[in-house]
């Protein structure tokens, strides 16, 4: 498919590189489009991100969609976040909506909370991804496609470390975005090291910087861990490491005024 027949008006700095083709079957109207040659000032490289549009999007320019942002796009595949699209559109379980998978590319630097380094200085570059987020990325979206504004039409989700900058970012940006998806994410973040004097009360980035938090906001978050992901348990309490993260920060949104739904791990103010 041609640039011309998306009816799309991409910046000078950004190229479509390729798009699946077209069908008959809802399957086949699941457009994919490459974005490459998107040049980011706030990190200084190249970015590219994959956008799946929703069936017929190309057919219904009267509508525009929410969007759901994910890092660590260029594992998209091996999620399979596609093919879950299409079994909850085929059940109308979901809205049609547009996804943005960003493909990282210095994770360890990349991701994390901004402006606060773990204690191996990884994370640096944490601030630097949140200004190409807000100030970079979020405007291109809005340019390009007929999306959905503000954060009742904006999530942001991711695992592991993407995890943990979705959430970082979300909770500094709520203006921004609205829901919040984390899946195994990495909550472990600390300043200092085990054999450094850690001190799980307070060196926990993640939760020292919920608990400072003295207002809350109409923000919804999902967490879900699993028992495969890692078998570490650092306190030796039965409990693995990134579910009793994940749990103690459950908790810490709790104290400072979130509640916890009924129906689902969803969490609201």
């Amino acid at each position: 498919m041609k640039l011309k027949e998306c009816q799309l008006t991409l910046p000078v700095n950004v190229r479509l590189l390729k798009t699946k083709p077209e069908s008959e079957k809802p399957e086949g109207l699941l457009q994919t489009i490459f974005i490459e040659d998107f040049f980011s000032a706030a990190l200084k490289r190249q970015m590219k991100v994959e956008i799946v549009l929703p069936p017929w999007y190309k057919e219904t320019p009267q509508f525009s969609f929410p969007v759901l942002i994910l890092n660590d796009g260029q594992l998209l595949h091996k999620v399979k976040v596609k093919e879950a699209l299409l079994k909850l559109y085929n059940e109308n379980v979901i809205p049609p909506m547009i996804i943005a998978g960003i493909h990282a590319h210095n994770r360890l630097h990349e991701y994390g909370v901004a402006g606060v380094p773990d204690y191996k200085s990884r994370g640096n570059k944490a601030g630097k991804y949140s200004r190409f987020m807000v100030n970079e990325f979020l405007p291109l979206l809005k340019k390009n496609f007929r999306v959905l504004e503000g954060p009742a039409h904006t999530a942001i989700a991711g695992f592991s470390l993407g995890g943990l900058s979705a959430f970082d970012l979300s909770w500094n940006y709520p203006h921004f975005f609205g829901t919040t998806g984390v899946f195994s994410g990495s909550f472990w973040w600390r300043s200092k090291s085990y054999d450094g004097g850690y001190d799980e009360a307070n060196d926990r980035i993640i939760h020292k910087l919920v608990r400072g938090t003295d207002s809350v906001s109409n923000q919804r978050f999902w967490f879900q861990c699993g028992t495969e992901d890692e078998l570490s348990d650092r306190n030796n309490n039965g409990v693995i490491d990134s579910i009793e993260d994940t749990l103690d920060l459950i908790d810490e949104l709790q104290a400072i005024g979130y509640e916890k739904e009924q129906t689902s791990s969803t969490w609201k103010c």
